[in-house]
């Protein structure tokens, strides 16, 4: 589209065929021409807002910023969609360079990028702060390292090294406890005890596979199932903070020793259902309470000669209070304004 921010794609065949490949929070598409020409990839960051919708090609949604049409008739169109506009994509099959593996595909090698690198600097910083640095945690989000806490009772604010040191040492003790431990029984172990980075496999997983697509636009009531999914983030009675990127951490309990200073933690209020058949409670304001005083003493009725007299008192009183005012002050003539442009010896006009 004009106002979409990415790159021309250069295409060079008539017709190609898509196929993508995730890893992390980047897709990779593949287009291979059905034709003459050559292939070429495009991979995609999607931001807060970005996604794929397929839909007809007649009915285009807003923000559709680049579309791939089908030969179909009548024709369907894959929109990249992104509202906010803070997704994009480039030409080329690499992935950043600054990613590392993926929680979801590549567990184990990130896994051990984790627990090799934990002198490196990005440790220093609370849990909540190093699960969004995606050279480590490729895949992370927002409401994702809200959940994986929650389940542990990690405080949020807690030294990201203290974690995960200690979960170094506990890894090197179930080693040495079993050396010979086959790959099903260190699955099974994984299920009953998950620590947090195997939560980080998990818990993302737990959203691909349920049953309720949690984010496909097709299905009306998909967000309605993420929002009973989730545990803690958003969640009524859970208390929230700004971390120091200025992102909100959803969380239960104490917020760790890192918290920001200066910040109350908010907590979301729990929201009740009205009940219809609740009596509804009186409002009583000053203007009410003083309304019964005057209805115990009602106004007498006033004659016609009673009106007429005090008609005449209040006549006699302004009239007295005109004698015995001060004398007015003269009128001063108003100064006229002068006016932004003026000639020589000109005054500015009213």
């Amino acid at each position: 589209s004009a106002v979409g921010r990415g790159p021309e794609v250069p295409f060079s065949s008539e017709a190609y065929r898509i196929s993508a490949t995730s890893r992390g929070k980047e897709l990779r598409l593949a287009l291979v021409p059905l034709g003459a020409g050559p292939s070429q990839d495009l991979v995609f960051r999607f931001g807060m807002s970005g996604s794929f919708r397929l839909c007809p090609a007649a009915q285009l949604p807003r923000h559709a910023h680049l579309r791939f049409l089908t030969r179909e008739d009548p024709p369907r169109a894959l929109c990249f969609i992104d509202v906010r506009r803070f997704g994009s994509w480039r030409l080329g099959d690499a992935w950043q360079p600054d990613r590392g593996p993926c929680v979801l595909s590549e567990y184990q090698a990130f896994r051990e990028n984790v627990l090799k690198n934990l002198d490196d600097k990005a440790f220093d910083k609370p849990i909540c702060e190093a699960l969004l640095n995606q050279k480590f945690f490729n895949g992370i989000g927002n409401y994702l390292r809200a959940e994986i806490l929650y389940r542990l009772k990690i405080p949020p604010f807690e030294k990201a090294r203290t974690v995960l040191e200690a979960l170094k040492e506990q890894e090197q003790a179930r080693k040495k406890k079993n050396p010979s431990l086959t790959l099903s029984k260190k699955v099974k172990l994984m299920r009953e005890n998950p620590d947090l980075l195997e939560l980080c496999h998990t818990v993302p997983m737990e959203v691909i596979t349920a049953e309720k697509k949690m984010f496909d636009p097709e299905h009306s009531d998909n967000y309605a199932a993420f929002k009973d999914w989730l545990q803690c983030y958003l969640v009524p009675g859970m208390s929230s903070l700004r971390d120091h990127n200025g992102r909100t951490i959803w969380f239960q309990g104490e917020p760790g020793p890192m918290a920001p200073k200066g910040q109350k933690s908010r907590r979301k209020r729990v929201q009740l259902k009205a009940d219809p058949e609740a009596p509804i409670p009186e409002v009583t304001t000053r203007a009410s309470k003083r309304r019964p005083r005057a209805a115990e003493n009602p106004p007498k009725p006033v004659t016609e000669e009673e009106e007429v007299a005090g008609r005449l008192r209040r006549g006699r009183s302004r009239g007295r209070r005109k004698a015995t005012a001060a004398p007015a002050t003269p009128e001063v003539p108003v100064k006229a304004k002068r006016s932004r442009r003026r000639g020589r010896g000109e005054s500015g006009s009213l």
